[in-house]
């Protein structure tokens, strides 16, 4: 199979009579694409930043963006919570996250052993899936909420593209740590959320701080509890993807 990988610039490519079926885009830009007379019968898509701002897919000139976020709440119960405002609010998003990642690790515990280390198409596994979450805490909690100078656990999974965007990997385990210990690690950063919302009032919220991974842009309190809960809940549905895929 041919591959392209980022040294190579297609944009503003055009495909007239290609069989590109069964071709697979994985980190890729896509934006503005445009299909005409396309069989895309089968096709997967999983694009998790289309349902931000006002972006707008459409397909046979209808825009299914608004289809797609209402079945992933109906599918999803607590997940149209994310994007709560208030300190009451967002303490009733977290606690329905937190029985929904619950209910789900009790079913992994009960599907065969070896379950949680299974990579479906070269996805993370379970258990990658929830030390990335403890990075994604450490991010936004850690590092831009609390302003913790060294914030990362070593126990946490990077995303695909840390190290070549110039981040420093050594804080980070390369031996895949026992799936106990990810656990109680998990357990404890979900804690950490848990307490700070416990406690943070109207004002706090509005209270600026730095974009981890874009210093010079601030973000408010609130916009970074919503990235919290937005990687909480698009993580959650991979992991059920797969999951669903691993008990066929």
């Amino acid at each position: 199979m041919a591959a392209f990988t980022q040294s190579d610039d297609l944009q503003g490519a055009e495909f007239v009579d290609v069989n590109l079926s069964g071709a697979r885009f994985v980190r890729s830009d896509l934006s503005g694409v445009v299909m005409r007379a396309a069989d895309v019968a089968g096709a997967d898509i999983d694009a998790p930043w289309l349902l931000e701002g006002e972006n707008v897919l459409l397909v046979n000139g209808v825009d299914v963006v608004p289809f797609v976020e209402a079945e992933l709440d109906r599918r999803f119960p607590g997940r149209a919570d994310r994007r709560a405002g208030d300190p009451v609010g967002l303490r009733a998003a977290w606690a329905g996250l937190e029985r929904t990642w619950a209910d789900t690790i009790e079913r992994v515990a009960a599907m065969p052993a070896g379950t949680v280390d299974v990579s479906v198409d070269g996805e993370w596994s379970f258990a990658q899936t929830l030390r990335h979450l403890v990075m994604a805490t450490d991010t936004w909690l850690g590092r831009a909420i609390l302003e913790i100078e060294h914030p990362f656990h070593p126990i946490g999974q990077p995303n695909v593209e840390y190290e070549s965007d110039g981040n420093d990997m050594s804080v980070f385990a390369t031996a895949k740590p026992p799936y106990a210990e990810v656990l109680d690690v998990r357990a404890d950063r979900v804690a950490m959320v848990r307490d700070f919302l416990a406690t943070i009032t109207p004002d706090d919220l509005t209270a600026l701080r730095k974009n981890p991974w874009a210093p010079q842009y601030p973000e408010t309190v609130l916009s970074c509890l919503h990235t919290i809960l937005e990687e909480e809940w698009e993580h959650h549905r991979y992991a059920i993807r797969d999951l669903d895929t691993i008990a066929k």
